[in-house]
């Protein structure tokens, strides 16, 4: 399912892994990266918009959407965030961008992270959309977290026992996964959700996306707390956005944590549940278009 007018496809090599791109607009650059368990298709209603303004690359993150999907690796290295941001400053160079804005939603959100913390000179902003970082995360594992976000511990489990189980019914999983944390009563286009399926279906992008979670427990934990004790921090100006329905808003003071994380955040709660670019993409858009400028 393509993004609308005016953005093209692209694909581009990423130090040998293919990412998947649209691009659109003119301006100045900003990246936008998704979520789990989606695509680029996830920002359709707000990337057209932005790009009123501004030149906007929208990617599949490796694993996901027609990106490229790596064997997993035992270290978990291979989608360890550190990883696929190296892909998407590898994407903005390969276009002509050494310095963007950055945005990034749930996993796309933890890879914005990571790739600030990386390569600080290339992000002029950065905004999170429904994510407090990941160490902070497990550093504060109660039963609430474990119930609202089982997946997290289900699909970092040895095995293939989440492979195994999730290529025997990934419809189920897929539309069962986005239904139970979007706001009461929402829902998402039919044909965005079969495009989401579609991708899933995938036995490489199950054993990627898979391998993303198992990476986040472990190559990426220890990567967050090596910045942490470095004492590196977001420095860039950090817009924050949750959903007030979502479990980050009703589990977090989202603001407070990331002032651990950042030296120059704002942000505010949004009428959604956790997928905002989807559930309420008009006060996204506002929202961004007021940070980026």
């Amino acid at each position: 399912m393509p993004l609308p007018d005016p953005f093209r496809e692209h694909r581009i090599d990423a130090d040998g892994t293919t990412i998947h791109a649209a691009v659109g607009g003119s301006g100045d650059p900003v990246l936008l990266l998704h979520g789990y368990p989606q695509s680029l298709v996830m920002w359709r209603d707000v990337a057209p918009a932005l790009a009123r303004d501004h030149t906007v690359v929208v990617t599949d993150l490796r694993g996901y959407g027609e990106s490229d999907k790596p064997a997993p690796d035992e270290a978990h290295r291979r989608y360890a965030k550190r990883e696929m941001a190296a892909d998407q400053v590898a994407v903005m160079r390969s276009l002509g961008f050494d310095r963007f804005d950055l945005v990034g939603h749930d996993r796309g959100a933890r890879v914005a992270h990571r790739l600030t913390l990386d390569h600080p000179d290339a992000v002029s902003r950065l905004a999170v959309l429904d994510i407090v970082p990941t160490r902070h995360v497990f550093t504060h594992v109660d039963r609430d977290l474990a119930h609202g976000y089982f997946h997290w511990f289900f699909l970092a489990t040895g095995g293939d026992v989440p492979e195994t189980l999730l290529a025997g019914a990934p419809e189920f999983w897929i539309r069962t996964m986005v239904q139970r944390l979007l706001a009461p009563g929402v829902t998402i286009a039919e044909e965005v959700m079969a495009d989401y399926v579609r991708y899933f279906s995938d036995p490489a992008c199950i054993a990627a996306t898979t391998a993303d979670y198992k990476a986040g427990a472990s190559t990426d934990l220890e990567d967050d707390e090596a910045s942490w004790t470095a004492g590196e921090r977001v420095t860039c100006p950090l817009l924050v956005l949750w959903g007030e329905h979502g479990f980050v808003g009703k589990a977090y003071d989202p603001l407070a944590v990331w002032r651990d994380y950042g030296t120059d955040v704002a942000g505010r709660a949004m009428p959604s549940g956790h997928f905002i670019p989807e559930e309420a993409p008009e006060q996204v858009v506002a929202e961004l278009q007021a940070f980026l400028g």
